[in-house]
């Protein structure tokens, strides 16, 4: 049987790859012809490339910027985004000068505090985001007032979203009985838009306060608020194996 010759990358993509841009601004600078390939603009948004092909933005070549992964532990107040137009600060504002191009695995909203990862691995953050994954999320949700054990069997289940099932959650108090806000520990293996506000805004029991503290047994430990570092070799190669790699 014939091997299949490879498709190649998205031009878009590869920029983003090596460090250029996001693939948003990678195709504001292809429609704009900034882009050029083995000599030649191209234009065309769909444009797939090879390893091998020399590309250049501005009529600077392009280099593969070193693989890189952090672990942020992201404060509240910061927006997950690489720019915003009404000036709100950033997470990719927090991380030091030199660091090269990275993309955030998943968000944190606004107000969410805690691990977020961020990398220029190519297919990383898309493995770790794989529903069929599994990856697990923890979290600290303070909750506005107490849960009773009745709700709090109802979220472990698995509450609907968007007309979908989700997958049970493991979860625990955190707090003692005479206390007047409950705060909850607990994992989740999927992540929904604005998932563990909403599962237990469905039990009639908003958030006061949530933050993330682990993301694929990652954690940011050790770490003060807009503080990021490398993951070690021994957490790369777990991230890499969820991924197949």
């Amino acid at each position: 049987m014939k091997k299949k010759s490879d498709p190649g990358t998205r031009l878009q993509k590869r920029l983003a790859e090596l460090g250029a841009a996001s693939r948003r601004e990678g195709e504001r600078l292809i429609a704009a012809g900034r882009v050029r390939v083995n000599g030649k603009v191209v234009t065309e948004l769909g444009t797939r490339v090879q390893p091998e092909d020399r590309i250049a933005v501005d009529g600077r070549d392009l280099e593969v910027a070193p693989s890189l992964t952090l672990v942020l532990n992201k404060p509240r107040g910061v927006l997950c985004a690489r720019k915003d137009p009404e000036g709100r600060p950033t997470i990719y504002e927090l991380l030091a000068p030199g660091t090269p191009h990275l993309g955030h695995v998943g968000r944190l909203d606004f107000n969410t505090e805690g691990v977020l990862l961020l990398t220029n691995e190519s297919g990383l953050a898309e493995a770790l985001l794989r529903p069929e994954n599994n990856v697990p999320r923890t979290y600290e949700a303070k909750l506005r007032g107490r849960i009773s054990d009745e709700d709090l069997a109802k979220v472990a289940a698995g509450i609907p979203l968007d007309g979908r099932p989700t997958h049970r959650v493991v979860l625990a108090r955190m707090t003692e009985r005479r206390s007047s806000a409950d705060w909850i520990r607990l994992t989740l293996t999927e992540g929904r838009n604005r998932h563990v506000h909403r599962i237990f805004e469905a039990v009639g029991h908003p958030l006061a306060r949530l933050r993330r503290v682990a993301f694929a047994g990652i954690t940011a430990r050790g770490l003060a608020f807009g503080e990021a570092r490398a993951l070690t070799r021994t957490e790369l190669a777990r991230l890499r194996q969820i991924g197949g790699g």
